[in-house]
C-alpha cells in the first residue's frame, strides 16, 4: 500500500467474479510449485487521462474486472495445502484487492524520465515484497489504479505460482478488452492440467555472420533479418551460410551482447564460470503441445555456462550461438526430463546471483504488453515494480514503437552499471535509441 506523502490511498475493496465459478480446485503443477518462493508479479501500464472523470473510470474498471474474473476464476481463489502436502488453487470466488490511489504531484513526465527508474514507480503496486506462498491467506491478485496529475497508471499484481508471463498478460489484455466494451473475449484461457530497430538488426547480423552490418549490405539480406520467419531461407554472407530455421534470433543476439558486456563490467577472473539464465515458454515445446492460452506456469529456466575468459575471448557470434543451441535443444524430451528431475529433487525457482557472475533474463519482448487499450488509446509505457529484483536481473519489454525494438529494465550494482554504460561494444547499439 502506498506510504509516500505524494500518494494517497483513497479506497481499498474486494472485487469478486460476477458469476459463480464452475471450477472447484486446480492442483499446482511442477512448474507452478517452484514459484511459491517468488514474489508476486508486478506489471502495469501508463496511460493518458481518460475522456471522462476519474471516478467514472474507477466504476468502469471495477465492473469490467468483476466480469474478467469470471473468465479467470483461479485468480479470485486462494491457495490451500491438502493433508498430503499437495498445493491447490481453491476457486472459491473470494475475490481480489482493488485499490484507488491519487498522486496529483506526479506527472507522466516524471514516470517517463530516461535512466534510472524513478522511485514513484514503486508506489504504483501493492503486495510489495509479498511471496507467492502468501496466497494461502492473501488474494492471488490485485489491481491498483493511480490517478496522476495528467494521466493514469493501472498496475496489475498476480501470484507467480498461479501465472507465468504469458498467462499474466492474457489476463491483463482481457481486462482491458472488456473495459473497452467487448461483449465476448477474444481468447479464452485453458485451465487443463493434463499435460526492430536497426540497432537490433545489427546485433542479429553480427551474431549470425560474425561481422558488422554495413551500408553496402544487400537490402534483401536486411529484409530477411527483419523477420524471424518460420520459412526456410538460406542467407550467405561473409562466407557463412545459415538456414533461417537455425538462425540466431534478434533477442538471442541481444542476450549474448548483454552477457558479454555485463561480464566485462564485473571484471571477473578469466576462469570464473558465468551463467546466462533464460526462462522459456514450454507450451509449444511439449508433444502433444499445450494450448497457447494454457493458464498457469509453463516455463522452465535454461542456464547457459561459459568461463569469463572464453566468453570475452571469443566474439559475439560464439556467445549467441551457444545461447541459441541451448534454446533450440530445449524440446519435448528436455522439458519432460526437467520435470522428472524436479520430481526426484524438488527445488525452488533459482532467483538471485549468489556467485556474482550470473544474469537472469525475464519477461519477453513478445508479450502483448501494449495491447492494453482500455478504451482511449494504447499505453504510453509499461513499467514493473520492485518484485523479484536482484543484481543481474534483466527484463525485456517490447518497444512501444514496434519494428522489433526492445526496451530493457536492467538491475545491476552501481559500479557494474557505470561500466556497462561506458562499454563501447554495447553502446554502439544503445546510443541509437537515445
Amino acid at each position: 500500500m502506498p506510504s509516500s506523502p505524494s500518494f494517497t490511498l483513497v479506497s481499498r475493496c474486494t472485487v469478486s467474479p460476477d458469476q459463480i465459478s464452475d471450477i472447484k480446485t486446480l492442483k499446482l503443477s511442477v512448474s507452478d510449485i517452484p514459484m511459491l518462493s517468488c514474489q508476486y508479479i508486478q506489471k502495469g501500464v501508463l496511460l493518458t487521462s481518460p475522456p471522462y472523470s476519474f471516478d467514472d473510470l474507477v466504476c468502469f474498471l471495477k465492473q469490467s474486472l468483476s466480469t474478467t474474473l469470471s473468465y479467470f476464476p483461479p485468480l479470485a481463489g486462494r491457495l490451500t495445502t491438502d493433508p498430503d502436502g499437495h498445493v491447490h488453487i481453491t476457486c472459491n470466488d473470494a475475490g481480489i484487492d482493488f485499490l484507488v490511489v491519487k498522486s496529483p504531484n506526479i506527472s507522466i513526465h516524471n514516470v517517463l524520465v530516461l535512466g534510472d527508474v524513478p522511485d514513484c514507480v514503486k508506489q504504483f503496486f501493492t503486495f510489495d515484497k509479498t511471496l507467492s506462498y502468501s496466497g494461502h491467506f492473501k488474494p492471488l491478485a490485485a489491481v491498483q489504479v493511480t490517478e496522476l496529475a495528467d494521466g493514469v497508471f493501472i498496475g496489475c499484481i498476480v501470484n507467480h505460482a498461479v501465472t507465468d508471463g504469458t498467462s499474466f498478460w492474457h489476463f491483463f489484455n482481457t481486462f482491458a478488452e472488456i473495459t473497452k466494451g467487448a461483449l465476448k473475449i477474444s481468447k479464452s484461457p485453458d485451465f487443463g492440467r493434463n499435460t526492430v530497430r536497426e540497432a537490433i538488426l545489427k546485433l542479429k547480423y553480427r551474431a549470425n555472420y560474425g561481422c558488422l552490418l554495413t551500408k553496402q549490405t544487400n537490402s534483401e539480406v536486411l529484409g530477411k533479418l527483419c523477420n524471424d520467419s518460420w520459412k526456410s531461407v538460406n542467407v550467405e554472407t561473409n562466407g557463412k551460410v545459415r538456414n533461417s530455421n537455425d538462425e540466431i534470433s534478434s533477442f538471442q543476439s541481444l542476450c549474448a551482447q548483454l552477457w558479454r558486456s555485463v561480464t566485462r563490467a564485473r571484471k571477473l577472473e578469466p576462469t570464473k564460470t558465468t551463467t546466462f539464465r533464460m526462462a522459456v515458454n514450454c507450451r509449444h515445446r511439449l508433444d502433444p503441445k499445450l494450448e497457447p492460452y494454457y493458464f498457469g506456469n509453463a516455463i522452465q529456466s535454461i542456464p547457459t555456462f561459459a568461463s569469463a575468459g572464453e566468453l570475452l575471448g571469443k566474439d559475439l557470434s560464439w556467445a549467441a550461438d551457444i545461447l541459441h543451441k541451448n534454446v533450440v535443444a530445449h524440446n519435448n524430451d528436455t522439458v519432460r526430463k526437467g520435470v522428472a528431475d524436479w520430481e526426484k529433487q524438488p527445488r525452488l525457482f533459482p532467483l538471485g546471483n549468489a556467485d556474482g557472475a550470473s544474469i537472469t533474463m525475464g519477461s519477453s519482448p513478445r508479450f502483448p504488453m501494449y495491447n492494453n487499450d482500455f478504451g482511449w488509446g494504447r499505453p504510453l509505457a509499461v513499467r514493473s515494480g520492485r518484485a523479484n529484483k536482484f543484481d543481474g536481473k534483466i527484463s525485456a519489454f517490447p518497444g512501444r514503437d514496434g519494428n522489433g525494438s526492445v526496451d530493457l529494465e536492467v538491475v545491476l550494482a552501481p559500479d557494474t552499471m557505470l561500466e556497462v554504460e561506458n562499454d563501447p561494444e554495447i553502446m554502439q547499439y544503445v546510443s541509437e535509441f537515445l
